[in-house]
C-alpha cells in the first residue's frame, strides 16, 4: 500500500506545520499538540506527521471506509496516538467536540481524489479504465455518477460541467449524453469516455490531455458535494485552530484553490472601517499567511509522482482569537 502511495509535497507540509507541533516546553503530556488530517486517504501524510512529531496526537478523518481500514493498518504501530474517524471533513467541529478537543495546533487538507480511489478500477474515478460510474468517496451513501448522468435535467448537467469542470464544450457533451441515455442508461465509464471523444470538435481534442478529464472531475465534485463541503470545512478548520496553530491545504484545481485563497485572505485582512487612526484589537487580522500565493511542487517531485503536478499548497497561522 505505502509503495503505491507517494504523499504530495510531504516535506513542505511538515515544515509548514512544524512550528505549531513541536513539544510544549513544559513536557506535560496534557499539553501534547493535536494535529488533524482532514483527508486521511492511505495515511501517508498522517504517518509522516506522527513520525516527525513524536509528542503529537493525530485525529484523522475520511469518508471512505476502505481508506480508513487500510490506513488503520498502516498507523496501528502508533497506537492510541492516532484516532481515525469516519466523517466528511466539514464535520470537523462535531468530531472535535465528541473527542473533547475543541482547539488543535495543526490541520492538514489534501483535497481531491485519493491514490487508492484512482487506482481501484471498480470505483469509477479514472477515465483511463472501464469501470462502473460510481465516483462516491463514501459508497454507503449518496447518488452515483451514473445516476447524475441518467436523471439530471440537461440544463443542470451543463451547469455542472461548466462550473465544476470548466468545460467549454459542456452543451455539446450534454446533448450527446441526453441523446444516448434515452437509448440506454449509462452504467460504465468507457461508454462515457467514447461519447465525449465523439462529441468534441477536433481542435478541442488536441489540447489539455484526455478530453474526458474535465467531465469526470465535474461529475466527481457533484457526486461528493466537494465544493460545498469545502466552503464549510476551511472556515471551520480555521476556527478550530488555537492561537499559534497552523493550517496547510493542498488543492488540485483552480476552484478549490480559489476558495482556500479567499478564506485565508479574509482572515489575514483587517476588518476595520476605513479611516481609523488606530485599529482596535477586534479588527486586527486573525491569520498570518505562510505562503506567498500558492506554492507548487518541485520538478523533481513531479518527476517522481505525476499526480503532484497540479498541486497548489497554501498555509496560514492563527495569530488572534475571533472578536467577541
Amino acid at each position: 500500500m505505502s509503495q503505491r502511495h507517494v504523499p504530495v509535497m510531504l516535506q513542505r507540509c511538515l515544515d509548514l506545520l512544524a512550528p505549531a507541533l513541536e513539544p510544549a516546553p513544559s513536557g506535560d503530556e496534557a499539553q501534547a499538540p493535536v494535529v488533524v488530517d482532514c483527508t486521511l486517504g492511505l495515511g501517508g501524510h498522517s504517518e509522516a506527521l506522527l513520525t516527525r512529531f513524536p509528542e503529537a496526537r493525530l485525529v484523522a478523518l475520511d469518508r471512505d471506509k476502505e481508506a480508513l481500514r487500510l490506513s488503520g493498518e498502516r498507523l496501528a504501530p502508533f497506537g492510541e496516538r492516532a484516532t481515525l474517524v469516519h466523517a466528511v471533513y466539514d464535520e470537523l467541529p462535531e468530531v472535535l467536540d465528541r473527542l473533547g478537543t475543541p482547539r488543535v495546533q495543526g490541520v492538514l487538507f489534501d483535497l481531491g481524489v485519493s491514490s487508492m480511489q484512482l487506482d481501484e478500477a471498480d470505483r469509477g474515478f479514472a477515465y483511463a479504465q472501464d469501470a462502473p460510474l460510481d465516483m462516491r468517496m463514501d459508497q454507503t451513501t449518496g447518488v452515483s455518477a451514473a445516476e447524475v448522468l441518467n436523471t439530471y435535467p440537461p440544463g443542470e448537467l451543463v451547469r455542472i460541467l461548466r462550473t465544476y469542470g470548466e468545460e467549454k464544450q459542456a452543451k455539446r457533451i450534454v446533448a450527446a449524453v441526453v441523446r444516448e441515455r434515452e437509448k440506454e442508461p449509462f452504467s460504465h465509464s468507457a461508454r462515457l469516455v467514447e461519447l465525449i471523444r465523439d462529441a468534441l470538435p477536433q481542435a478541442a481534442k488536441r489540447t489539455g490531455g484526455n478530453p474526458a478529464k474535465r467531465t469526470f472531475q465535474a461529475l466527481r465534485i457533484e457526486v461528493n458535494g466537494e465544493l460545498s463541503v469545502l466552503e464549510r470545512a476551511i472556515p471551520a478548520a480555521v476556527r478550530a485552530l488555537a492561537v499559534g496553530g497552523r493550517i496547510a491545504v493542498l488543492s488540485y484545481h483552480s476552484l478549490e484553490d480559489r476558495l482556500v485563497k479567499q478564506v485565508f485572505a479574509a482572515g489575514a485582512a483587517s476588518t476595520a472601517p476605513p479611516g481609523l487612526p488606530v485599529v482596535p484589537e477586534r479588527y486586527q487580522p486573525r491569520l498570518k499567511l505562510l505562503t506567498r500565493g500558492a506554492e507548487l511542487p518541485t520538478e523533481e517531485e513531479v518527476a517522481e509522482n505525476r499526480r503532484a503536478a497540479p498541486a497548489r499548497l497554501r498555509g496560514a497561522q492563527r495569530i488572534r482569537e475571533d472578536a467577541q
